[in-house]
């Protein structure tokens, strides 16, 4: 018997009433309805402290990392909502990145076990008028230059105040398929690369 397909869902942001949270929690519905497994991670289960290769030699990954590490390694695709901070990716995405990218013990040097062969979709809101479309080129940009083939689809949800629903829901009925229907794609084009 085949091993499931799992999508691991996440937002680049802490904040306990975040847009981006809702986004893809919501988004995750398409990518079950594929067929796949979804998990749906909170980083503020998973503290990490700010990236310093002193802090590692001494102390080595920090429990948190290795948690984080050991998620992505196993699920096939990664669902990523996040908010775009001054035009670019979050603080707290990067420096998850950037542990994540970090070898284990056992790991060879720059092996991204994490990231390579991996699949992505990325979406993001803001309240904003470009709904976080300029820190998704970087998000984009640093997934693929690690190995992560992130695909083409991607949306960008301007007026996040005004976007959702007490529930957590996409009010526009359009976006909220065009949504559902990036997660679905990325569920398809994971299970096609890994059966």
């Amino acid at each position: 018997m085949t091993q499931p397909i799992k999508i691991l869902a996440f937002a680049g942001s802490a904040r306990l009433e975040s847009f981006n949270k809702k986004l893809v929690k919501f988004a995750a519905e398409g990518a079950k309805s594929a067929g796949v497994e979804v998990t749906n991670l909170d980083f503020l289960d998973y503290p990490m402290p700010l990236f310093n290769e002193d802090l590692e030699a001494k102390a080595g990954l920090p429990e948190s990392v290795l948690q984080f590490k050991a998620l992505l390694k196993s699920h096939q695709g990664f669902l990523i909502a996040c908010p775009e901070y001054n035009g670019s990716i979050t603080p707290l995405l990067k420096n998850a990145i950037d542990w994540a990218s970090r070898p284990e013990p056992e790991e060879s040097p720059m092996s991204l076990h994490c990231f390579k062969g991996k699949t992505a979709a990325l979406l993001a809101t803001s309240p904003g008028g470009l709904g976080g479309m300029r820190g998704l080129v970087h998000v984009r940009s640093i997934l693929e230059g690690i190995g992560v083939t992130v695909i083409p689809d991607q949306k960008a949800i301007p007026g996040a105040y005004q976007a959702f629903d007490e529930a957590g829901q996409l009010k526009d009925e359009k976006l909220a398929v065009a949504v559902r229907d990036i997660a679905k794609k990325l569920a398809e084009v994971t299970t096609k690369l890994n059966r």
